[in-house]
């Protein structure tokens, strides 16, 4: 963090010392110095508050040296509309006015060949006189650089218009904070504040939070900075969806309209001809960015025309009230900062429109989702290049999908929620989407069967069901999807009763019920081949491949994920083929075929790489972990599943979450930190246990024993015990948390726990070994009874319990894994 304060030159000039630290912006210095090199006007724009005045001083500082006739600043800040602009830069200069000559002439001849740097400041209170202004030195005095701050171009030849971006934010999963430009001026504006501030493992989400909604704009996180002398961080972030209210007391000496964040943008509002007012707070109804083509759809009428929108967006780009920031399938993006966004809102509020265009907002994302629905399951089929694109469009516009049904459910219309809903069923499942498409059918689901129809409401709960199934709940599962399937059955929807018969399969193949599994997979293959979705068939053609993998049956299962993969080169649909390739995948691991099993998973993700399809994603980057680390390259397992954890965490997927934390307690016991591995154990079961309805998987019992018993040996058995109850009490934040860092931890007293420490519930006791032992020598329960002088009854006691705690359905399963484990 930079420290010095001032910047006196030896270059003549005005210049102000800066009043206290420069915080980052470190590239941006650097490449604006360049382009001062070359370029005769630079002009740096930006919304109010985004930090151009700041920054352009600090520019004018670095290359003052190389221009011997000094830097000088301009500030227009206090200029009204008719003022003139030659007047303050001649004060400013020390010109006098001569008699009967124009000063702006007076002006010029005196710049003449002068080899120096006018720094103009805020010149959207005088737009057109900078303008011209500008234009004269350009044309006139030839050794005169100028750097203009502006919320609009000046829009003069020669000019370059470098946006100002907000300062950057924490990357994904708040890592590394202090390479985040917005949290280091945080911490150095709080800290001035309160001299007592640090950032904490307590208030570190809140700051980073802080800051993600401030859009790293630095004068709002200056002003929530100055609250820290009266608020915690944590109040502060608590409250500042009133922001306008909340950050209401800034600098007394700046301009009245630089006060306070409500002034600022205030200002920037007042400034806007009644078009543009318009449109800025119609488009408030959009979240996270919109189209040219959605903003002419759902923002025209009521005094603006559709063929107007063009223009009057990009009057508000040039204001930077919209930024125009990304191309996304063929169509630019538009968006505005959260704080121009709130603002908007509020004028929308206050001008009675905002019902009226929060309905033609949801109505237009139904009319979105139905076209991609259409496209998917259209004849005749479409290619991969035809769907990608809306995909990403969607991928890209998905928290409006949110905002929509979020009005709904506010509107009391859950029918039209529903239905947006159910026309996403596959961008949602596909994309692994699973939060907060859980909480938003829960909700909605939860009124009065009369109030929905028993079409919408039999797909939304078979939808609901194939969300559970994601997210590894198969109680959720079971409950959905058997109302569903009735009601599907009542309305002959066979498209979604198949969805809805296999995910209950998925249930039956969890509950160890084979029979069951068989019949509903038959029954979800019939519904779905009259309704001809080949897309769906490869699903459930996948699941067969997964029910017959679960039971030992490797030929039948690659035939079954063979046979859907076929479909899915049919269709090119770069969803479903992942799917059937990570069955392949599973399969060659079984055989122990590694170089085929990771050649599927790199196959599948290329296939992915331009698609948001977060659970395939994530079973391949694990997948190639584990192969990593069965083939002992330690450091590719890591990276692998790390990535794989860090894209599971936004999905809502608890059970993804647990098993990758297992993994890695397999990779730390590879790297011989026994401590972290049980630890992470010990989390990974925690997080299982905690979801309600889960059902351990075969042979998670072994799995964990595989992890204790060598830490055990090493560590002994108390001290695993300890390790264990440390790695159970953390939360699945705290887990993720610890299994995101590199090292180890600080030893801190293990006993922390306020319940008594046991031993993990997976460990067998010694006479369970021994047991354990007798059965992969092939002996029944009478001859181990007979050999250990116990009761038979006693023996199957103890088989059973072998049984359930390492995961097994049978005693061959057991004898395989203690031989396999003998032999390691």
């Amino acid at each position: 963090m930079t420290q010095d304060t001032t910047h006196a030159s030896v270059a003549p000039g005005n210049l102000p010392l800066e009043p206290n630290a420069f915080v980052g912006r470190e590239a941006d210095v650097e490449e604006l110095i360049e382009l001062l090199s070359v370029a005769r006007v630079v002009t740096l724009c930006g919304a109010g508050g985004i930090g151009k005045s700041r920054l352009a001083v600090r520019v004018a500082s670095q290359v003052a040296e190389e221009f011997p006739e000094g830097v000088w600043l301009v500030e227009l800040a206090e200029a009204v509309r008719g003022d003139l602009i030659a007047p303050r830069v001649a004060a400013v200069l020390g010109v006098k006015p001569e008699p009967s000559r124009a000063l702006a002439d007076t002006l010029v001849d005196a710049l003449g060949d002068r080899r120096l740097l006018l720094v103009i400041d805020n010149c959207e209170s005088l737009i057109e006189e900078s303008a011209l202004f500008c234009r004269t030195l350009l044309t006139v005095c030839p050794q005169v650089r100028v750097l203009t701050t502006s919320r609009e171009p000046l829009r003069v030849a020669g000019e370059t218009v470098w946006r100002v971006p907000p300062l950057s934010l924490p990357r994904s999963g708040g890592q590394d904070l202090g390479t985040s430009e917005a949290v280091r001026l945080f911490v150095d504006r709080a800290t001035a504040a309160s001299r007592g501030f640090v950032v904490t493992e307590q208030n570190a989400g809140d700051v980073v939070g802080l800051c993600e909604a401030l859009d790293g704009m630095p004068l709002a996180i200056e002003l929530a900075a100055a609250l820290c002398r009266v608020l915690t961080v944590e109040q502060i972030n608590a409250r500042i969806r009133d922001r306008f209210r909340l950050l209401s007391a800034g600098d007394r000496t700046a301009p009245a309209r630089q006060q306070t964040l409500r002034a600022t943008v205030d200002w920037s509002y007042q400034q806007l001809k009644e078009p543009e007012r318009i449109l800025l707070r119609r488009l408030a109804v959009f979240t996270g960015g919109w189209t040219l083509d959605m903003a002419e759809q759902v923002c025209a009428g009521n005094g603006l025309w559709a063929e107007d929108v063009l223009g009057v967006l990009c009057d508000l780009v040039d204001k930077s009230l919209v930024l125009a920031d990304a191309e996304v399938a063929g169509e630019t993006r538009y968006r505005m900062l959260e704080t121009i966004r709130e603002y908007a809102a509020e004028q929308l509020d206050l001008s009675g429109e905002e019902p009226e265009f929060r309905r033609r907002h949801r109505d237009h994302m139904i009319d979105v989702a139905a076209r991609i629905h259409q496209m998917i399951v259209r004849r005749p089929r479409p290619t991969w290049p035809e769907i990608c694109p809306m995909l990403v469009l969607l991928d890209e516009l998905h928290s409006n999908v949110w905002a929509a049904v979020r009005w709904s459910a506010e509107a009391d219309d859950p029918e039209n929620a529903l239905r947006l809903l159910v026309l996403l069923r596959w961008p949602i499942i596909a994309g692994g989407r699973f939060t907060p498409a859980d909480e938003w059918l829960d909700r909605l689901l939860d009124v009065e069967p009369t109030e929905l129809t028993p079409r919408v409401r039999g797909d939304a709960l078979a939808l609901r069901g194939q969300v559970a199934f994601g997210q590894g709940d198969p109680d959720t599962a079971q409950v959905a999807c058997t109302a569903a399937v009735e009601l599907c059955r009542k309305t002959g929807q066979n498209g979604p009763l198949s969805g809805a018969l296999a995910i209950l399969a998925w249930v039956a193949i969890y509950q160890r019920r084979p029979e069951r599994a068989r019949s509903l997979l038959d029954e979800a293959l019939e519904a779905v081949r009259t309704v001809d979705d080949p897309w769906h068939e490869t699903v459930i053609r996948s699941m067969e491949g997964t029910f017959a993998l679960s039971e030992g049956r490797a030929k039948e299962s690659q035939r079954s994920f063979e046979a859907a993969l076929a479909i899915a080169h049919e269709l090119d649909n770069h969803w479903a083929a992942p799917v059937a390739l990570i069955g392949l995948a599973q399969v060659a691991w079984l055989r122990g075929d590694l170089v085929e099993a990771r050649a599927h998973y790199e196959r599948a993700l290329d296939l992915l790489q331009d698609i948001t399809a977060h659970w395939q994603a994530i079973t391949c980057l694990s997948g190639l972990g584990r192969i990593a680390l069965v083939q002992g390259d330690l450091a590719t397992a890591r990276v692998r599943l790390i990535e794989s954890l860090r894209l599971c965490l936004g999905t809502g997927q608890r059970l993804g979450v647990a098993r990758r934390i297992e993994t890695l307690a397999q990779l730390a016991l590879a790297e011989e930190d026994d401590r972290r591995a049980v630890r992470l154990a010990g989390a990974s079961a925690a997080i299982r246990s905690a979801m309600s309805g889960a059902v351990l998987p075969p042979g998670f019992g072994a799995r964990m024993e595989e992890l204790l018993q060598p830490a055990r040996v090493r560590l002994g058995e108390a001290l695993v015990a300890q390790l264990w109850a440390h790695g159970q009490e953390m939360s699945q934040e705290q887990a993720v948390r610890y299994a995101l860092q590199f090292d180890e931890p600080s030893e801190t007293p293990l006993l922390l726990g306020r319940n008594p420490v046991v031993a993990p519930l997976t460990t067998l006791t010694c006479r369970e070994w021994e047991i354990a032992e007798l059965i992969a020598r092939g002996m029944s329960n009478k001859a181990i009874a007979d050999d250990l002088v116990i009761s038979p009854a006693t023996a199957a006691r103890h088989v059973a319990n072998i049984l359930a705690k390492l995961g097994f359905s049978s005693r061959t399963q057991v004898a395989t894994w203690v031989i396999e484990q003998n032999r390691s």
